[in-house]
């Protein structure tokens, strides 16, 4: 205590991570990367996008707990942001929630590629009598990455229709950002047991688990153990805002560690009620070190972007 009482401001140990938004590229030049390889960040059509964020100025009526949008800007803003914070591409997942509205989405995808020079192409699927078709053409046309969220979709990952999909997706090992967790509030189709079955017909797919599988963490943990293609991403993971309704549970942070080339940078920019330091923060104050952190911000998310390794 009396070492602690001699410390002022300026000797005080600095909380790890970034101080802020400004303060992001410092940070990871210091740990020797080039930038950050974020695979979970979203960019929809415009009437989508308001009416995503219409649902998050009602969270509390939704989840039990406000959730304000940090990010609420124009798309040209929060390109110019990110690419600030050192993110060399740039993805705009999509999800579809009913049918015909993938191959709607998938065509907005490709069309912001096309004008957004760093944009990574990213497409969706859905459940429905055309999905294999559209999805092929989406990887034919420069897809590099999909998202699947199985609890607004309200579907089962295992769903038959998509056996044929998710077959291609196997083949050319494109990764999926699947958000299947229970969070932020479950599903009829949500958890780890689904996924499962998914990967017992399709084991050699690439999945990112969104979330780190929150609240499911351990669950979700087996199958990146089990399964070779098997990522977890960190979105919302260890920040303040979940740590109040999904913290990570007791022996989980070594897990982490254990699991340090399948945990892969995930933030949900721009619909996030803090920071996008915050995530960088919340990551590296779990005390893994700087080679997980080096992994975890880039490498791991670079292979799997084809990106060039730091």
């Amino acid at each position: 205590m009396l070492a602690e009482s001699r410390m002022g401001p300026e000797t005080a140990p600095k909380p790890p991570g970034p101080a802020d938004d400004a303060d992001i590229p410092r940070w990871t030049a210091a740990l020797g990367l080039p930038g950050l390889a974020d695979v979970h960040v979203h960019f929809l059509p415009e009437r989508m996008l308001q009416k995503v964020w219409a649902v998050f100025d009602h969270a509390d009526e939704h989840y039990g707990y406000p959730w304000p949008i940090t990010y609420r800007l124009p798309e040209d803003r929060r390109l110019e942001l990110l690419r600030e914070f050192g993110l060399p591409v740039i993805p705009a997942l999509t999800y579809a929630h009913k049918p015909g509205m993938a191959r709607w989405l998938n065509e907005w995808g490709a069309e912001f590629a096309a004008r957004v020079p760093d944009g990574l192409h990213c497409a969706t699927l859905y459940p429905e009598p055309d999905v294999a078709e559209y999805v092929t053409e989406a990887l034919d046309a420069g897809a590099r990455l999909l998202k699947v969220h199985i609890q607004v979709g309200g579907f089962a990952p295992d769903d038959p229709l998509l056996d044929e999909a998710w077959a291609e997706l196997a083949r050319r090992r494109v990764p999926v950002v699947l958000h299947a967790g229970s969070g932020p509030r479950p599903g009829e189709h949500t958890g780890a047991d689904p996924v499962r079955r998914l990967l017992q017909t399709h084991p050699e797919l690439t999945l990112v688990i969104a979330h780190l599988g929150m609240p499911e963490y351990h669950a979700f943990a087996d199958l990146a153990e089990e399964y070779p293609g098997v990522h977890l991403d960190t979105t919302m993971a260890a920040t303040d805002f979940t740590e109040r309704f999904a913290p990570l549970p007791p022996g989980y942070v070594q897990r982490l560690g254990v699991l340090r080339s399948k945990v892969v940078l995930g933030t949900d920019f721009p619909n996030i009620p803090y920071p996008y330091a915050h995530q960088l923060q919340a990551l590296a104050r779990l005390g893994l070190g700087r080679d997980w952190l080096r992994a975890v911000l880039w490498d791991n998310g670079a292979r799997l972007l084809g990106l060039p390794p730091s």
